[in-house]
């Protein structure tokens, strides 16, 4: 069995446990260690007891390096109780940091990958920090086996002309785990609302996007409640002045709570007609360069997708015709993309959603297992590599004897 020794950011990230979960279909071992940002119960893994290496809090890259070089300093003792990995990730440029660390504890040549799901705007900086960020991802990744990362835009925008890394990659989306048979057998199904009932946007995950939330709450006051917006996930509280009491004082706007992915998100997505598969958060940037998880969740629930032009997000809708394209990001484009929505345009939309290959939304079981097979087939090449340079080696000791 494959031993994955699995370094993450935020060990109450609902995407940490997936990924785990993943893996350990795909029939690896898996020890997981990282960071906590605040408690998720919901992520919490049946079975597995992280190494936790502190605490990290949001928006304050400063303290997290602090944190990072202080663990790496014990990471050996942190790690005392834990078997030789075969394989080891580093989710994140941070994590890659400590993987690194890692590998020259055990010792060895096991194969470390990097694991970037977000390119983060420092290190798209121009000036001085930009460059030593830069300068620190090529160290650490010159070590690497694979860079595994969710989106082509970001190999295309940054890793090959920016990066500086000639590391092969692994496109894997964030698609949605579905190992059993019977959740993936299930169609999804129209939900027009009822007479006199507003259609229901749903906002789900990660809430970071100031821009989104302000742009949701004028365009729903606009539409007098025709239009009814659903926040689920987890809030990133230290990017607004004060998430609940704005969405407290929205009239037309709830927040939910978290949820369990992917055993919750039957029932959120089959609760609302659109999803808001829009992120400002990084404009221009990381933002537009990302496929979200809402996208794919949205996809297999059969909750129309809603992009901003000119995103990778509205680049993936476009080519397979299906969602709608937000022209602009302000409340005057969206109430004409969707003021007029009535049963017959919403059918329309939805249809071809539902048309689409469910595969195309999901990773089921042979997925998780190519995955794992794939890191495996990285720990058969590294001893291939060893033993061709072992074999001049004893080649020069045989003729030395002789």
């Amino acid at each position: 069995m494959l031993h994955i020794l699995y370094f993450v950011h935020d060990l109450a990230d609902p995407a940490v446990r997936r990924r785990v979960l993943m893996l350990q279909a795909g029939g690896a071992l898996v020890t997981l260690a990282g960071f906590r940002r605040d408690a998720n119960v919901l992520a919490a893994i049946h079975g597995i007891e992280p190494i936790e290496l502190g605490r990290t809090k949001d928006a304050q890259f400063g303290q997290r390096i602090t944190a990072i070089a202080k663990s790496a300093m014990k990471l050996r003792s942190a790690l005392r109780s834990v078997a030789r990995p075969d394989v080891i990730i580093g989710r994140n440029l941070e994590m890659l940091a400590l993987a690194d660390r890692a590998k020259s504890i055990f010792g060895g040549d096991m194969p470390v990958v990097y694991e970037c799901l977000d390119i983060h705007r420092l290190l798209l900086r121009d000036d001085v920090l930009g460059g030593a960020l830069r300068g620190a991802e090529r160290h650490f990744g010159a070590g690497a086996d694979l860079l595994i990362t969710s989106s082509p835009a970001f190999v295309e925008r940054y890793f090959r002309p920016r990066s500086g890394l000639k590391l092969p990659f692994m496109l894997l989306e964030n698609k949605v785990l579905s190992i059993e048979t019977a959740a993936r057998e299930v169609a999804p199904m129209a939900r027009p609302p009822a007479g006199g009932k507003p259609w229901k946007i749903g906002w789900f995950g990660a809430l970071r996007c100031r821009k989104s939330l302000a742009l949701l709450d004028e365009f729903s006051r606009r539409m007098d409640g025709r239009f009814e917006i659903v926040l689920r996930g987890r809030p990133a509280r230290s990017e607004f002045a004060d998430f609940d009491g704005f969405v407290r004082d929205a009239p037309f706007m709830n927040f939910a709570g978290a949820y369990k992915n992917p055993e919750d998100l039957s029932t959120i997505y089959n609760d609302v007609q659109f999803s808001w598969a829009i992120d400002f958060f990084e404009e221009g940037l990381n933002s537009s360069w990302l496929l979200p998880n809402r996208l794919y969740e949205g996809g297999l629930y059969g909750a129309v997708p809603i992009a901003v032009d000119g995103t990778e997000t509205a680049r993936f809708l476009t080519t397979r015709r299906i969602g709608l394209a937000l022209e602009k990001p302000d409340a005057d484009h969206l109430v004409a993309l969707l003021g007029a929505m009535d049963e017959q345009h919403y059918l329309a939309a939805f249809n071809a959603v539902a048309a689409q290959d469910r595969k195309q939304w999901m990773i089921d079981r042979a997925d998780c297992q190519g995955l794992v097979h794939r890191l495996a087939a990285l720990t058969r090449s590294n001893e291939q590599s060893m033993d061709a340079k072992a074999l001049p080696q004893l080649h020069r000791n045989r003729g030395g004897l002789q």
